[in-house]
């Protein structure tokens, strides 16, 4: 039983890497500088459109914060030839959908139709970036927007200032990502119709865009269309961009961050992390996946499963331009002490920093993580976002086929430098998440 069980298993582990073949792409740039990439696979009657600008919310300024999230609900109310109001309607009556999203680095927009209104698709985003509607009544309207949006995912979600970024200001202190992604709705309150006029000039235009076109297409019919969209959209000055360099914590840090829609504390632990770009950072994804990806990791076995300390018991990574945030965090149980807590993730840190992991668990990390390509890569709309995303914040569009080869180098004595390295005591923030009940 035991032989057939491991053949099983290393069937499955053999029919994995046959799904985590390469990804096929090519990419060219138009003469005003938009950078175009292309993915056919015509397998299903499908395709993705998606736009990528290199803009988000550590690209404010301040006392203008919010502009670049503001713009993912903007440039969708319409544009000169699309009636305010109308874009969600057109897609749907074309059998498609869409959407943005926004973080500190980029800000994207995609539409999925079907394979047929690929012209209609790239009509669509060649008018949001060349003609969109930048008037009072649509700041306006958009102001209500974002303000609902805020209180739905950050002021009423429980343990919403973790998941969505806010406590990052106790990790920054001179970079822009410590300012929430959402930016402050005061600044955006107060700001003027030329000042979101003039955050449209600085940042929307083609040569600070990469365009991807992925799925069921014709390449040479897919081609002229884009150039007939997209290529007399002018060129402008490029932004100047400096990055702000955070400087090196050297002593623990503790705050308090309270919260009205929680029950029981949480305990987060922070460190401010490399660029997802750095293969260190991919060490941490690593790190991070042996601690507490599940049932079956350190953390929530021993905290969750076998000392009732906790409720959940997680890590996470947040995968940034200049620098990325790692945080392992906690729900406490009932009665559980909060310092208690942290000497039981003291004593797993440390493991990791003065141990070597074993293979069996090496395998099982690799294991995950191929697992994790093969279903990110499952779909056009997620092949494209990874592809524009390595390409505009990367420089590298085929970071996309170099993903698991890097995983799979990673050595058991790499994982313990990188852990003696970044997650030293004196590099991290503690954070107490705790119930509004409990401020003093």
């Amino acid at each position: 039983m035991k032989k057939s069980m491991l053949f099983l298993a290393i069937i499955a582990v053999f029919a994995l890497s046959a799904n985590a073949q390469k990804v096929a792409f090519e990419e060219y740039d138009l003469d005003n500088g938009l950078h175009v990439i292309l993915h056919q696979d015509n397998s299903a009657p499908v395709i993705t459109v998606e736009v990528m600008y290199h803009v988000g919310a550590k690209d404010e300024v301040d006392g203008k914060t919010g502009m670049a999230h503001f713009y993912e609900h903007l440039l969708s109310t319409g544009t000169k030839n699309i009636e305010r109001g109308k874009w969600r309607e057109i897609q749907s009556s074309r059998g498609g959908n869409g959407n943005a999203s926004t973080n500190w680095d980029r800000t994207n927009y995609y539409q999925t139709y079907p394979s047929n209104e690929l012209k209609l698709a790239l009509w669509m985003e060649s008018e949001r970036m060349f003609h969109p509607i930048i008037d009072q009544k649509a700041v306006d309207t958009q102001n209500e927007v974002v303000k609902e949006e805020k209180r739905q995912r950050m002021d009423n979600a429980p343990y919403g200032k973790v998941i969505y970024g806010d406590v990052y200001k106790h990790i920054f202190d001179d970079h822009n990502y410590g300012r929430p992604m959402i930016g402050y709705i005061k600044d955006l309150d107060a700001a003027k119709l030329e000042e979101f006029e003039d955050f449209y000039n600085t940042w929307y235009m083609p040569n600070n865009a990469v365009l991807v076109v992925a799925g069921d297409f014709e390449k040479k019919q897919a081609k002229a269309w884009i150039d007939g969209y997209f290529s007399e959209i002018p060129k402008k000055e490029a932004p100047n961009r400096v990055k702000i360099v955070e400087k090196e914590r050297t002593s623990e840090k503790r705050v308090k961050e309270y919260d009205s829609n929680i029950q029981l504390p949480l305990i987060g632990i922070a460190f401010k992390t490399p660029s997802f770009k750095e293969r260190e950072a991919k060490i941490l994804d690593v790190i991070s996946t042996v601690l507490s990806n599940g049932k079956s990791s350190r953390l929530y076995k021993k905290l969750v499963d076998d000392k009732k300390m906790a409720l959940q018991a997680f890590s996470f990574s947040r995968p940034l331009e200049d620098y990325s945030v790692y945080i392992i965090g906690s729900i406490l149980a009932q009665g559980t002490d909060s310092d208690a807590l942290i000497k039981e993730i003291d004593e797993e840190i440390i493991k990791l920093q003065t141990e070597l992991i074993s293979d069996e668990d090496l395998q099982k990390v690799r294991n995950k993580f191929e697992n994790q390509f093969v279903a990110s890569n499952s779909s056009i709309r997620g092949i494209a976002t990874t592809l524009a995303t390595n390409y505009i914040l990367a420089g590298d569009t085929n970071r996309i086929n170099k993903e698991l080869e890097v995983i799979n180098s990673i050595t058991k004595e790499e994982i313990r430098e990188v852990a003696k390295k970044y997650l030293a005591k004196n590099r991290r923030v503690i954070i107490d998440y705790l119930p509004e009940s409990q401020k003093k």
